[in-house]
């Protein structure tokens, strides 16, 4: 499918391919759920009883720089290549990520940027994840059949600018180099509700603003219509046709807004903090963490 890849594509387009028996080698689908332990769900051990047939599973956690103290940071090219090419993904694979949230859409949009990232554009998100897949009454299964692995070459080259570090972000709020955009619950981003990670308090970087991951998606779970997007784009103050850079807890919902900037055109890639609000928080001096809370942890 090459550069036209459709970012999303619906439960009924992949059933069809399933029932035309062309997932494989050319069609690799993943499943990538994730949950925080708020949550109280295991994306792994879901996986195992349920899953779209023909799946794999993408461990966020895995495919990340462990030697971080931060949560699934973005791994290096050699292992994003080793990791997918032992999912039997090659360069040539079209990629289509789901996960299993309540939401329609949590994880999968990290994955989708993560693949586009390492220079592979052929990768779309499966509309309304797989609550809406059961609820159109697709098949599912509960075994799993390792593909064979592919080679897979990764590489970020020219796309560096689309991932910002902390140090970035500092300079920016100076520079006004790019619009910060929080995808977090406004209370949270307030300040006025607690973060799911233990030690860090709520609040948001100087000048950012928000626009809530889920405010995406419509109760069904789907994505927003182009238009419906633009409004909301719109209506948060935020330029699409102004540099974006996405941030969140740990970097994963922030994706939500990469993809949510690509369907309505915008004209540059919007970026992504990697380690978002976590790391902020750890790193940042006192005046640099606008919160309406009492006081700081």
């Amino acid at each position: 499918m090459g550069m036209q890849t459709r970012a999303l594509v619906s439960a009924e387009w992949l059933a069809n391919m399933l029932k035309r028996n062309l997932a494989g080698p050319r069609l690799r689908i993943l499943d990538t759920s994730w949950y925080l332990p708020s949550m109280k769900r295991d994306g792994k051990k879901e996986f195992a009883q349920t899953h779209i047939p023909g799946a794999s599973f993408f461990d966020i956690d895995e495919c990340a720089d462990r030697t971080s103290r931060f949560d699934h940071m973005l791994p290096s090219e050699e292992l994003f290549a080793d990791y997918v090419g032992d999912l039997g993904i090659g360069n040539d694979s079209h990629v289509v990520v789901y996960d299993a949230s309540d939401f329609g859409a949590f994880t999968c949009s990290r994955v989708w940027w993560m693949f586009r990232l390492f220079g592979h554009p052929q990768v779309s998100v499966l509309n309304g994840g797989f609550r809406n897949w059961v609820k159109e009454g697709h098949p599912v299964e509960g075994t799993y059949t390792r593909p064979e692995p592919a080679r897979f070459t990764a590489t970020t080259k020219h796309r560096s600018s689309w991932v910002k570090s902390f140090e970035d972000i500092t300079k920016n709020i100076t520079a006004q180099e790019f619009q910060v955009v929080d995808v977090r619950p406004y209370a949270r981003f307030r300040g006025k509700e607690p973060e799911p990670r233990e030690g860090v308090q709520p609040g948001h970087i100087p000048g950012s603003r928000c626009m809530p991951f889920f405010s995406f998606v419509d109760n069904d779970g789907m994505m927003l219509s182009t238009e419906e997007l633009k409004k909301f784009f719109e209506k948060s103050k935020v330029d699409l046709n102004k540099p974006i850079c996405g941030s969140c807890g740990s970097g994963v919902t922030a994706c939500h807004l990469v993809l949510a900037a690509h369907l309505c055109g915008a004209p540059e890639e919007a970026s992504v903090y990697d380690g978002s609000w976590y790391e902020w928080f750890t790193k940042a001096p006192p005046e640099h963490v606008v919160s309406e809370a009492e006081s700081r942890l």
